[in-house]
């Protein structure tokens, strides 16, 4: 077949990429079919993809190469360097917000100027033009996917009674200051008409998730899982939990005699007691929303999902990812 010269990829060809790519072709298997040098086709996938775990987009990569094209002059930081471009649409690619794409790349590139960029100015290179081709693309890829940025809502908990409850009141204050490992956030994502749940803790220094897989929601049931992952953790993580005052943790003496955890209870209505734990929440909410049933979604996605959560970059944190932090704890006890 006669290799084609000095003509752009069209869409169609870059659509053919993408699919070959899930079929695990290899890179001369796609010039081949193509008709392109292998090193055409190099190029186009090593633009946005450099590890195993990358996919390959035809639409944003067709729409970022015909923008490159048709817009050469008065570019912003982001489209004149061409690796900045790539690590920010490749961040975005990855469901990550521009807050952590910016300081991701500052934790990466720290002496490097072209590699550096902040989060307004990658909202500022996405909402120029938000009518565009590339410009809804990108948008599409934001967390909230909204033509205009708006603060979030506050969420509100609920309360009920629990016998030998010890209140938030009597927490030791230095865990208030984040500065010590294992103290933890929990609650209850709650999913179609009610009759399902999955659990959630969140340690409060690292921003570590767990996500429990609970086959009902009773309290001896929660108890049980609960502890059953608390248990699975090395001794220095496991000092305290902050819960609100759902019934289901009813058994929560039961949860400190298994793992040791004292169980401290926020207040009602006081969701913000336990703000770490509400806001990794809305981010399993993003994977899992509204109306799911619990009950039909298996343990290995919500363990994709944990894994998700816990290497991502936060800002809380330094741009460093839980998983960093948990594992460079558990380093300085070694």
């Amino acid at each position: 077949m006669e290799v084609k010269k000095h003509r752009r990829l069209t869409l169609k060809e870059r659509v053919q990429i993408e699919t070959l790519l899930n079929e695990n072709r290899s890179k001369a298997y796609i010039a081949k079919q193509l008709g392109r040098a292998r090193s055409t086709i190099s190029r186009e996938i090593n633009k946005l993809v450099d590890n195993p775990n990358d996919k390959y987009d035809a639409d944003l990569s067709h729409w970022c190469a015909k923008d490159d094209y048709l817009n050469k002059r008065n570019l912003d930081k982001i489209s004149t360097h061409k690796p900045l471009k790539h690590f920010v649409y490749k961040g975005l690619l990855s469901q990550w917000t521009p807050e952590q794409i910016s300081g991701r790349i500052k934790e990466l590139y720290p002496n490097d100027p072209i590699m550096s960029i902040s989060h307004e100015a990658i909202y500022k290179h996405i909402y120029t033009r938000p009518q565009a081709s590339l410009n809804r693309k990108l948008i599409k890829l934001l967390v909230r996917k909204k033509t205009r940025r708006r603060p979030p809502k506050k969420r509100r908990g609920t309360g009920s009674k629990i016998i030998n409850q010890i209140s938030i009141d009597n927490r030791p204050k230095h865990i208030d200051d984040r500065i010590e490992i294992g103290h933890w956030e929990g609650d209850l994502i709650i999913g179609k008409n009610h009759k399902s749940a999955i659990g959630t803790i969140v340690e409060r220094k690292a921003r570590y998730t767990i996500i429990i897989k609970l086959d009902s929601k009773k309290a001896d049931e929660v108890a049980k899982m609960f502890s059953h992952k608390l248990n699975q953790l090395n001794n220095i993580f496991k000092k305290s939990m902050t819960y609100d005052n759902g019934i289901e943790m009813a058994r929560h003496e039961k949860i400190t005699q298994n793992t040791g955890m004292k169980i401290f209870f926020a207040h009602p209505y006081s969701s913000w007691e336990r703000g770490t734990n509400e806001n990794t929440n809305g981010l399993i909410r993003r994977y899992l929303p509204k109306g799911t049933d619990f009950n039909q979604i298996d343990e290995k996605l919500l363990m994709n999902i944990q894994e998700k959560l816990n290497n991502r970059p936060r800002k809380i944190i330094g741009y460093k990812t839980p998983k960093e932090i948990m594992d460079s704890e558990l380093k300085n006890v070694a």
